[in-house]
């Protein structure tokens, strides 16, 4: 009889969220525990009761708050949109979405992710991209000592017979900013591009 219950009871959620709660086994274990039911059970003669205490799911597995790593990543994106303009962003858009911007998030997230809560909330990101050849996209810095913690840049290069590239790289605080850490390049053409902001 456990099963059949445990059965309907998942379908019955997947049914009413529209999928949204996936039928993961640890939760309905958790919601349907021989132990649980043998303590809330209450049984005279063949007769066997159960009560459940229903609990919200999305209280104790989902958090809906945008986490702050969340908004340094729509931040970071917006910046470098703003750097490429109207000119250079449309045409690198797609392949910056699918190559970049992945790498641009995991660096950011192997940087912080370690950090506490109060850490993370002191930071901040640059909000002006530099215009014409300059490479800083933004930089995210602590905001009470005004110091960049990690800064992230797009080069223009030049390689013989192939053309320019958009050389994306960044930069951390613990070796000085010294080191180029390669995020990806984005091939433009043979052509000069635009400045950036353009």
């Amino acid at each position: 009889m456990k099963k059949w219950w445990q059965k309907s009871l998942m379908i019955a959620v997947a049914v009413l969220t529209l999928g949204v709660i996936s039928p993961n086994h640890l939760i309905w274990e958790t919601l349907l525990d021989e132990k649980a039911l043998s303590n809330s059970q209450s049984s005279t003669g063949n007769d066997k009761q159960y009560s459940f205490d229903w609990i919200d799911p999305s209280e104790l597995y989902y958090d809906t708050h945008p986490s702050i790593l969340d908004t340094v990543h729509k931040a970071a994106e917006e910046q470098a949109y703003l750097k490429f303009g109207t000119k250079i962003g449309p045409v690198i858009q797609d392949e910056f979405e699918t190559a970049i911007l992945p790498n641009i998030q995991r660096a950011i997230d192997l940087h912080f992710a370690g950090m506490d809560t109060e850490t993370l909330r002191k930071l901040a990101i640059s909000e002006k991209p530099s215009g014409d050849y300059s490479e800083k996209i933004f930089h995210i810095y602590d905001t009470e000592t005004s110091k960049d913690a990690i800064r992230f840049h797009v080069r223009t290069e030049k390689k013989p017979l192939e053309g320019f590239f958009f050389n994306f790289h960044y930069h951390v605080a613990e070796d000085n900013f010294q080191k180029h850490i390669a995020l990806g390049d984005i091939y433009w053409s043979k052509n000069t591009p635009p400045k950036w902001l353009s």
